[in-house]
């Protein structure tokens, strides 16, 4: 293995990358890489996207502030740098392994990383990150944390992989909750987009919540959601013809219903309605419910890709 370099970027060739160690670049994928735990499973998963799309593949770790008034925080950071740079070489000769002609980049970058990938999501066509579950109380307490906040902040789609993929078997859907909304129709249009990219097929799902109560005809109520449905899906089917669709309107609750179709999905794909908080941490519990739950990658999708 290269020795990881002294400062700033590891430089590409060593890493087995794109030569000059270039910055991001319009349409770049992005992994956020933690040297705690290394993400070979979103490794993969994001070397399969970055192919899939013909871009170049970033490995970005980001390297959170120390309070420098205390001495021992010069050698800390040092250590912590060398730690960085040998997980960032570590992760792209990975990612050569599985995809040797890949372009790819890598950063170490000064800042908190969930701050920094936000940051670069600007030019980024996916951002991809590792889930290690941590409770509710760690992810929101935790500096190191990184699925909720990106996840709602970023001004790119977000991919949430959790656990290692499906076995090998015929292709899987991607499912996406739809439900009329802007947030939820750019999902779906998210979704429509992948599936052309990995040929397969969508599962479009209207989930329906049972009201305290009951319409007084339930098949009336049913049938005004999927013609919702179809409607909102109409454009998108005829821009993408030859992809192969099933709409379905489910009773239940959303977190319930989506997870319970994870466990044969390719990724669950969602809408978010905007930003966070003032925090940059709020997201909708459908979505914080399936970032626990899902049994394949959850992607966040934004309304706009820039807010």
């Amino acid at each position: 293995m290269t020795g990881p370099a002294a400062h700033g970027d590891v430089p590409a060739e060593a890493a087995g990358g794109v030569p000059g160690g270039a910055p991001e670049a319009p349409g770049d994928v992005l992994v956020g890489v933690d040297p705690q735990d290394f993400p070979v499973p979103a490794l993969a998963w994001a070397a399969d996207e970055a192919a899939r799309r013909r871009a170049r593949l970033r490995l970005v770790l980001a390297l959170p502030p120390h309070d420098s008034r205390y001495a021992e925080t010069a050698h800390r950071r040092s250590t912590e740098r060398w730690a960085g740079e040998t997980a960032l070489v570590a992760a792209a000769e990975t990612v050569r392994s599985l995809r040797p002609r890949l372009p790819v980049t890598t950063a170490l970058l000064d800042g908190r990383p969930a701050e920094v990938l936000c940051r670069l999501s600007a030019k980024a066509s996916l951002v991809v990150v590792g889930s290690r579950r941590l409770s509710r109380a760690e992810e929101f307490l935790s500096a190191g944390s990184v699925v909720v906040p990106v996840s709602a902040r970023a001004d790119c789609p977000v991919a949430v992989i959790g656990r290692p993929g499906h076995a090998a078997g015929g292709p899987r859907p991607l499912v996406v909750g739809v439900d009329g909304s802007a947030h939820s129709v750019a999902a779906a249009a998210f979704a429509f987009r992948e599936a052309a990219l990995r040929g397969t097929s969508v599962r479009a799902l209207w989930i329906w919540r049972w009201p305290a109560v009951p319409p007084a005809d339930e098949g009336d109520a049913a049938g005004e959601r999927r013609r919702l449905l179809a409607g909102a899906l109409a454009p998108l089917r005829s821009a993408h013809p030859d992809i192969e669709v099933a709409q379905e309107v489910l009773r239940g609750h959303p977190v319930e219903e989506l997870a319970g179709a994870s466990a044969d999905a390719a990724a669950v794909v969602v809408g978010r309605r905007g930003r966070g908080g003032y925090t940059g941490m709020r997201l909708g519990s459908v979505v914080h419910g399936l970032l626990h739950r899902a049994e394949c990658p959850v992607i966040t999708v934004p309304s706009k890709q820039r807010e």
